[in-house]
């Protein structure tokens, strides 16, 4: 057999496993020349939650940062991790922006792109493989791996045989829970060779320890490339060390021919500003070891424990997990990764809370069950389909079908603040946060990047029976922004649940038509007597004010629901949703709070009339905080 190659992971999902994906160009730029020198078949440097990050956390620009690494690193291939129809988002974004994404990222720098689906559904890869192969560029498809009862080896034969059949120049499994085991990975990676004449890619997780194993044995069966990652940030929920690797495959048939000396002097440097940052080193927790069971990534596991011992619920953590494999069954056993480990996960999280399974359904969940995320591996079961959406008609064409093109729209609405076609799709992609990075940008003065001259958008024609969507560009799926990971959950949104479970009136929230957010908007109103704090009970809700819904007279105080941003606009060149003096109804959005990454309608629940906007566009608000004022009619 050949040397076998290796992808080095540490400029993305290296540091977004373990460092919340923190660090910056400037962090990089002293090493790039010799990751360079290495001999690696390519790195890893975009894509994934890189792109949100730079703009939301790190002020920088990820066109920049992209174009940045390419002038420096010349001998090795550039990669990126592309979320199918999702880009580099967290919701199916319309044809037209993914085909302008994928031009861009590949005239900005980008060789191979990695494409994947969290459910396998072939349908939502077929423009991304297209608009890659458009370009020139490698297209490596990926084979999402979990198992369920429908999972098995024949069903990732497959899927992979469909994906090069869709032009894919190579296959990736991608095991981003960690639960490939050494022996099924000799067998998958013999059963891959066997039926496909395209290079097969391994990409894993270490979580549970099983990496290393995984990888050699994979080797052994005659895998083409491997991904790692330098030691500092290896490890834990991130890639196996790639100088472990190096050493145990030298003198091997399978010798990857890299020098250790410079794989180490590599090493120090991140070493040097891990201490520096105060990053963490990855490492293998108990609680990370029960992926075998219920199958949660770790950047999910981390993040959900913090969330849950911030909320004072820590001690609910096992029974979370419990319900995770459950919640996966019912919905038709999704591999967990973006979006769907952060789908199962809050509904797991409010079976548990509520002390009644699907009692409360957020909106990503009822959007997964209507169709609008692909085709679930396994049919979700009647019952609970029912229970979530009712009657509602289930999505049978490729979701991205229902979106209108998107590139002109945003084209216009970003004329004042986009200096190039980067920055157009940017906002497309984040508008919200692309316009407060924009704003940052203007006011350090940084020099104007080139202006790209606009090509004709590329638009996509709906099936006549399915009725067209129009979507904001928005989030579907929070994360916290101490995220650790590709496949993280936020449940900042359950704050007040928690508060609300040892009132009596919980029975009384209305859940079966309306998002959990509204039923918790007007559970306030029923439970809480104005100006009022709740007091501290012995269960696990902690002590927290509360604002009163209701006010003196008819007076209705509309508050934020939860910690965030308000924006008065679904977009900045659009009118305000309403202003003073405006007539509104019940159900009527007002306005928008965006928080982690999730920007959420707030709707009135009253007919009348708008008497007081009380916070600036774009001004961060805390829960609670009141928003405005309606006078009901």
């Amino acid at each position: 057999m050949n040397p076998i190659k290796i992808t080095d992971t540490s400029l993305r999902d290296g540091h977004q496993s373990l460092w919340a994906t923190r660090m910056t160009t400037s962090d990089m730029l002293p090493i790039l020349g010799k990751i360079d020198e290495v001999g690696y078949h390519s790195l890893e440097v975009w894509g994934g939650a890189t792109f949100d990050v730079c703009i939301r956390y790190l002020n920088e620009d990820p066109w920049e940062r992209l174009r940045t690494i390419r002038g420096i690193v010349k001998k090795t291939p550039l990669q990126m991790l592309l979320r199918g129809q999702s880009l580099v988002g967290y919701t199916h974004y319309p044809d037209d922006i993914v085909e302008k994404f994928v031009e861009k990222a590949a005239l900005n720098g980008i060789d191979i792109f990695r494409v994947f689906d969290a459910l396998n559904d072939v349908r939502n890869l077929e423009v991304p493989l297209k608009a890659i192969k458009a370009t020139g560029k490698h297209a490596q498809a990926s084979v999402v791996y979990t198992i369920s009862p429908v999972h098995t080896l024949n069903h990732f034969v497959d899927t992979a045989l469909r994906l090069r059949d869709m032009g894919a120049d190579s296959i990736c499994i991608k095991d981003m829970a960690g639960l490939l085991s050494p022996y099924v990975a000799y067998d998958l990676v013999k059963l891959l060779k066997a039926n496909l004449d395209v290079p097969i890619q391994l990409h894993t997780h270490y979580i549970g320890g099983l990496a290393m194993a995984a990888l050699i044995k994979a080797a052994e069966a005659g895998v083409d490339i491997i991904d790692t990652a330098s030691v500092p940030m290896a490890f834990g929920s991130s890639q196996p060390p790639v100088e472990t690797i190096v050493r145990a495959l030298q003198d091997s048939e399978r010798d990857t021919g890299l020098d250790l000396h410079k794989l180490f002097e590599i090493a120090n440097h991140f070493e040097q500003l891990r201490k520096h940052k105060g990053f963490e080193r990855g490492v293998t927790r108990i609680s990370d070891m029960r992926v075998f069971e219920h199958q949660v990534p770790g950047g999910m596991i981390s993040n959900l424990m913090s969330q849950m011992e911030e909320q004072k619920a820590s001690d609910r953590i096992d029974e979370v997990l419990e319900e995770i494999p459950r919640v996966r069954q019912d919905l038709g056993y999704p591999p967990l990764v973006t979006p769907t480990s952060q789908i199962i996960g809050i509904q797991a999280v409010l079976n548990v809370l509520m002390g009644e399974r699907y009692k409360l359904c957020p909106g990503e969940v009822k959007d997964y069950v209507r169709g609008l995320y692909g085709k679930p591996p396994a049919p979700i079961k009647e019952e609970i389909r029912r229970k979530i959406i009712g009657d509602e008609q289930v999505v049978t064409v490729r979701p991205a079908d229902l979106l209108d093109p998107m590139w002109e729209k945003a084209r216009q609405e970003s004329a004042h603040y986009a200096r190039s076609e980067e920055d157009i799709l940017t906002y497309a992609l984040f508008p919200q946060v692309a316009l407060k990075y924009f704003a940052w940008r203007e006011s350090k003065g940084h020099q104007d990047i080139p202006q790209i001259q606009t090509h004709d958008e590329v638009s996509a024609e709906p099936k006549k029976e399915e009725p067209r969507i129009t979507r904001q560009p928005v989030n579907r799926v929070s994360n916290k922004a101490s995220y650790r990971g590709d496949d993280e959950m936020n449940i900042d949104e359950i704050r007040e649940l928690i508060l609300l479970l040892d009132q009596t009136s919980i029975s009384e929230l209305e859940v079966q038509k309306n998002d959990y957010r509204l039923a918790l908007r007007k559970n306030r109103a029923s439970v809480n007597v104005p100006g009022e704090t709740i007091p501290e009970t012995s269960g696990s809700a902690p002590k927290q004010e509360v604002a009163s819904s209701i006010v003196a007279g008819n007076l209705v105080e509309v508050t934020a629901p939860m910690v965030g941003t308000f924006y008065a606009a679904p977009s900045p060149d659009a009118p305000p949703y309403v202003q003073v003096g405006d007539k509104v109804q019940a159900g009527q959005t007002l306005c928008i709070v965006e928080a982690m990454k999730l920007m959420n309608e707030i709707k009135a629940e009253t007919d009348g009339v708008v008497t007081d906007i009380m916070v600036d566009n774009a001004q961060p608000v805390e829960y609670g905080q009141v928003l405005m004022l309606i006078e009901k009619l």
